[in-house]
């Protein structure tokens, strides 16, 4: 089967030409401001962008798997950031468990105004001292009346700061194990939601990530089977963050390729140089088994925990080989501000984020039956 289709293709360009006119020419402004605009999410729904991979019945544009890595991909081809891919697009960890409730008064409230660019949603799973244990949270949900309150605090939230809507998991009524954990819906535009501390990053740096506090916040419940339906949704996150990995190198392979072509030493372009050749056959290459191996994966009837192991490691091996090589053969022009460097910057998350490298391959030996 071919993964890049007419209509993915048609999808890519509309991507490219966004992404270049909206996008790129205001990355440098964004890092600073330690944002995207809200208006960017407005520009994108207006394209359908947000929609992608969504049912139309709920706000969705419709499309696949294969059409979200398209996304992605053509982001990071035209220019774009893992920042920017960041904080775009949080809301699909988020309005999955939405979605799967079935809850049409959480999806009309919440679902259609965050893809029609309106609202904002994260994911608040994380907490301070947690890591990727997710089982071993400590926020406290507890019901009172008709609605919940939540009190604890969560680190690490993607679009935390900006959101108008994070989706939090708890622990209900003091249950303890995964089993205890329920996912709630939490309007941000009240007392009990404190953004504590806009953190500061190595990178992403025009992706806001906040440390919450949650004190008496009014919440409402969408699961009390929150563990599993993160589960669920593990594995497209793990694959996006693969898909993240090889895009960024990808992009790094083409800047790299016109780099070496006008670059001289010494009287010759870099690219007659045999260990310059090498190095760059070597990044198309890694990059090139990526991307394969990821698009074989999301063609597949369905992406198995083990699949989006594999393919979390191998985007994002092939992001920090690709990033080191590239700052390299840029000599000091890589080590400056610039794109070369953020690619650097951004692309160290990836094996953190989402399940960190140690405990993704635990899991995948586990997989195995050892």
């Amino acid at each position: 089967m071919t993964f890049m289709t007419a209509e993915r293709a048609a999808l890519a360009q509309t991507v490219r030409e966004f992404t270049a006119d909206q996008i790129a020419p205001n990355i440098d402004e964004w890092e600073r401001d330690g944002e995207i605009p809200r208006d960017l999410h407005k520009q994108a729904a207006a394209l359908g962008l947000l929609g992608i991979g969504y049912p139309e019945d709920v706000g969705g544009s419709g499309g696949d798997l294969g059409d979200v890595i398209v996304v992605t991909e053509s982001v990071l081809a035209a220019g774009g950031s893992g920042g920017v891919i960041a904080g775009l697009f949080t809301h699909g960890i988020a309005i999955p468990h939405i979605i799967d409730s079935g809850n049409e008064d959480l999806i009309e409230r919440w679902v259609r105004p965050v893809l029609a660019g309106e609202k904002i949603a994260c994911l608040g799973v994380t907490e301070p001292g947690g890591g990727s244990d997710v089982a071993n949270l400590r926020t406290r949900a507890d019901e009172s009346g008709d609605s919940w309150v939540l009190n604890g605090s969560k680190t690490f939230i993607t679009s935390g700061a900006r959101a108008d809507v994070a989706v939090v998991a708890a622990r209900l009524r003091g249950a303890p194990g995964a089993a205890g954990i329920g996912l709630f819906a939490v309007p941000t535009d009240q007392p009990g939601y404190q953004v504590t501390t806009r953190l500061e990053k190595m990178g992403w740096h025009c992706s806001d990530t906040a440390e919450l506090g949650l004190v008496d916040a009014r919440a409402e419940l969408i699961t009390e089977d929150g563990f599993a339906s993160l589960a669920r949704h593990f594995a497209t996150e793990r694959l996006s963050l693969g898909v993240s990995g090889y895009a960024t190198a990808a992009r790094c392979v083409d800047l790299t390729r016109e780099w070496i072509m006008a670059r001289e030493t010494f009287g010759r372009p870099l690219s007659t140089r045999q260990v310059v050749r090498h190095t760059f056959v070597e990044m198309n290459r890694r990059t090139d088994v990526a991307r394969s191996y990821v698009h074989r994966i999301a063609d597949g009837s369905e992406v198995t925990v083990l699949d989006a192991i594999y393919a979390k490691q191998t985007g994002v091996n092939c992001a920090a080989f690709v990033t080191d090589r590239v700052v390299q053969l840029f000599g000091g022009m890589g080590y400056a501000r610039g794109e070369v460097e953020r690619h650097y910057r951004d692309a160290r998350i990836l094996g953190i984020g989402g399940g960190a490298d140690e405990v993704m391959a635990d899991l995948a030996a586990k997989l195995l039956g050892l």
